[in-house]
């Protein structure tokens, strides 16, 4: 199983930790800085410090070549004919690219010779050629795009959010304090009031005619 290697890792260099991986990666970092950085023989006998060297030689080139496509219009833009300005512009933005892929392949070896392992994120699978992200898709119709709130549609015979509540003819509305609930009062049934009196007196009727 090969070691894994990160985006961007430069095709010529062997997998960190394999057995050419340093000589490989000398061999292609020499390539990267100027030609006069061979004759030093600290860098052929420590990669890593030929790593840190190149890595301050990548960067000032894609400094330098940002600087020039900023100026260029400024700089010759009045001695070159049109089309030939353009093609100064476009060449500054290939070449721009090209340094700043070659500055970040210069970082992962340099990381790789100081020891760090590298596992797999799961950025790298959703990353598209020359590093560009995935577009959001566009939303379906009925749904909200990207970003905005999604909101409740209320139910049905449910009032919207924000609006009154407003009761509906013969609804009876919960009491005000839960728990005490209001009870209709029952109508009792009263007995007459002469009653009593009516009882009382057909019994003395009843006794005088017994005497």
């Amino acid at each position: 199983m090969s070691a894994y290697v990160p985006p961007g890792w430069p095709s010529g260099v062997h997998p960190p930790g394999s057995e050419d991986f340093e000589r490989t990666a000398q061999a292609w970092l020499l390539d990267v800085v100027p030609p006069d950085y061979r004759l030093h023989g600290v860098l052929r006998r420590y990669p890593l410090a030929l790593a840190a060297m190149a890595a301050h030689h990548t960067k000032a080139c894609v400094a330098g070549a940002r600087e020039g496509y900023r100026n260029a219009r400024t700089e010759v833009g009045g001695a070159l004919p049109p089309h030939a300005l353009e093609a100064l512009l476009a060449a500054y933005r290939a070449e721009g690219r090209r340094l700043v892929a070659t500055a970040q392949a210069v970082d992962l070896v340099a990381r790789a010779l100081r020891g760090e392992v590298f596992t797999p994120q799961l950025q790298d699978a959703a990353a598209q050629p020359n590093g560009q992200r995935p577009l959001p898709e566009e939303p379906t119709a009925g749904q909200p795009a990207a970003g905005q709130p999604v909101t409740e549609r209320p139910a049905a015979g449910q009032p919207a959010a924000g609006q009154p509540v407003t009761q509906q003819p013969g609804e009876q509305r919960a009491p005000s304090r839960p728990g005490k609930a209001r009870k209709a009062p029952a109508q009792a049934q009263r007995p007459p009031r002469n009653g009593g009196t009516g009882t009382r007196k057909a019994k003395r009727d009843q006794h005088a005619a017994a005497s």
